[in-house]
């Protein structure tokens, strides 16, 4: 049994544009015992199923502009909080945090939903984990919509400016949440920025926080690194659904230069539709992306 951390319910009350019921899952095969929260929201048999994968250190409260856009077209709107983040629970040890326990959790996910037709949202972690998701379950990912994210394959050098971060978060375990997304997303309210802290009650329940930039394979060797090879292999010369590319050029580590090399390695991906005033934090532009991954795939 995994002893984990549960945020209390209240901590959510106030997160504003927000309002989606949550929905939980405490049976996945192989995590018994944690229990997962996702939002499900829009017709059950919708053409498209949109899986929202969010990243460090975020949760689904990422995606609520983006949601209401495809919402709005017609879509069911699937977003999974990784344990460790958001309404889902957190481990309490580090050590229970590696690449192949949130890989596991988000594949044991759509099987356990019967996820089908699947539109693949990814940026930062939901990268890192989704573009290896596809060449598992062919039959369920038809689509891919690649934001500021990349492929962690460990025999090509990651940017210095991750560096940078991975060794910030080391030695600042407990930054503030709070002063990164203020300064990855000027202008954004005082009750977003809370929405955002919400899920975090105080430094234990702040493990997977910790230890993502951390399992960011960096070496050929590193947990994750052979399976994300794998893929780049397989999307480059087996995948065959449709993809949409948009980058925020205001990301300094993941900006525009890393995501059209990681559409280079994406078989009939397009060139990326550049956001000239989003960052890292792409969903933050919400519906001016939806529209923009909606129009690839029309003229794809």
């Amino acid at each position: 049994m995994i002893e984990a951390l549960r945020t209390p319910e209240e901590r959510f009350i106030v997160v504003p544009d927000f309002d989606y019921p949550p929905n939980y899952v405490d049976d996945l095969p192989g995590f018994e015992g944690l229990r997962m929260h996702l939002v499900d929201e829009g017709p059950a048999r919708a053409e498209h199923v949109y899986l929202c994968l969010h990243g460090e250190p975020t949760w689904s409260f990422l995606y609520r502009k983006m949601a209401a856009a495809l919402l709005a077209s017609g879509g069911r709107v699937v977003a999974p909080d990784f344990f460790g983040f958001g309404r889902s629970d957190k481990p309490l040890d580090d050590a229970v945090y590696t690449f192949d326990f949130h890989r596991r959790s988000i594949l044991k996910l759509i099987a356990q939903r019967d996820l089908t037709n699947i539109t693949l949202l990814c940026q930062d972690w939901g990268g890192l984990l989704g573009l290896t998701l596809p060449m598992e379950m062919p039959d369920r990912i038809a689509r891919l919509i690649v934001m500021n994210t990349a492929l962690a394959t460990g025999d090509e050098p990651l940017p210095e400016g991750f560096v940078a971060w991975r060794r910030f978060v080391r030695d600042n375990p407990d930054f503030s949440i709070t002063g990164l997304m203020r300064r990855a997303c000027p202008g954004m309210s005082d009750e977003e920025l809370a929405g955002y802290e919400a899920p975090f009650p105080d430094h234990r329940y702040r493990a997977g926080v910790r230890t993502f930039p951390a399992i960011v394979p960096v070496s050929p060797d590193d947990p994750g690194a052979e399976v994300s090879r794998r893929a780049r292999t397989w999307l480059s010369a087996e995948w065959s659904g449709k993809t949409a590319v948009v980058v925020g050029a205001q990301d300094p580590v993941l900006g525009v230069p890393a995501v059209r090399h990681l559409a280079a390695m994406i078989r009939g991906a397009p060139e990326p539709v550049v956001l000239d005033a989003a960052g890292h934090f792409t969903q933050e532009a919400g519906e001016v992306v939806v529209a923009a991954a909606l129009a690839a795939f029309e003229n794809g």
